[in-house]
């Protein structure tokens, strides 16, 4: 091809053909369809939930209602949501960075050196089964009633299951790969740093998808053993002076503190592997 030809090719691209742009547009409907189904699920969900709260089909005391949650999340609004909102956020995110750097480095170790993994395995299984929240009162005494205690829960709930979701990706590393880098004379620095890490890119996007759920999850139980603010003190307080409202609210919030913080990781996903090229 000579250059006056790409030059043409470049200025003008070649035409998409018809069955490509219907299977574009059908993709695209589908998508929008999707998306419309998902509203529509939410709201008929809403309304249908206003309006045997006023009918008196379910009790609103109990179970709210969402013009009640509303009026609530506008009242908290002016006070200190954000301060709450804040604590929580904070928490969650600290608990979770510590929990997957520790995690990655530990899987690193357990994979550089097959011993220290065999040692480690029943106790690293034991450890994930054990419900971390019965470690509470231990957590508590040792990291003390505040803040620490709950990043320490959060970590202790994510830091497992990174090790284990990240040695299972190093193990599962495609033996070829290995074997080609080992007949270039590549050393065990040089496999993991250009094979193994690489070849785990997505591995890592799916442990922080989890954990960052898992994070939360840990915060909450944390807030409602030991905390001063956050949502899961303003939980366990609407609860105890019989305020549902406040309990739904917050509880709908951390769920859209969840999604967000997926979305989060989603969208940091896209953006690393569009630059690593894999």
């Amino acid at each position: 091809m000579n250059k006056q030809s790409v030059r043409n090719t470049e200025k003008f691209p070649p035409e998409i053909s018809k069955e490509r742009e219907v299977y574009l547009q059908k993709k695209q409907r589908r998508k929008m369809w999707i998306r419309i189904s998902q509203w529509g699920i939410l709201l008929l969900f809403l309304a249908q939930w206003e309006i045997t709260a006023r009918l008196g089909w379910i009790d609103s005391f109990i179970l709210s209602q969402p013009s009640r949650i509303g009026n609530t999340f506008l009242n908290m609004a002016q006070n200190d949501l954000l301060m709450h909102l804040g604590v929580t956020v904070y928490e969650t995110l600290v608990g979770f960075l510590l929990g997957v750097v520790f995690g990655t480095l530990l899987a690193i170790i357990l994979w550089w050196s097959d011993f220290i993994s065999k040692v480690s395995e029943p106790y690293l299984v034991v450890l994930n089964s054990l419900p971390k929240i019965a470690l509470g009162p231990v957590i508590i005494v040792i990291a003390g009633a505040g803040t620490q205690a709950i990043i320490f829960m959060a970590l202790a709930i994510s830091l497992v299951v990174t090790v284990l979701e990240m040695l299972n990706g190093f193990r599962r590393t495609d033996p070829e790969y290995i074997r080609m880098a080992m007949s270039f004379g590549a050393n065990k620095r040089q496999i993991f740093t250009k094979v193994v890490f690489p070849y785990n890119i997505a591995t890592l996007f799916n442990s922080l998808k989890i954990n960052i759920g898992l994070s939360l999850v840990g915060v909450i139980a944390g807030e409602f053993l030991v905390s001063k603010a956050g949502l899961g003190y303003l939980i366990v307080y609407g609860g105890q002076v019989f305020q549902l409202d406040l309990v739904m609210t917050s509880v709908i919030i951390l769920a859209v503190v969840a999604a967000l913080m997926y979305e989060a990781v989603v969208l940091l996903q896209k953006l690393v592997m569009k630059w690593y090229g894999h």
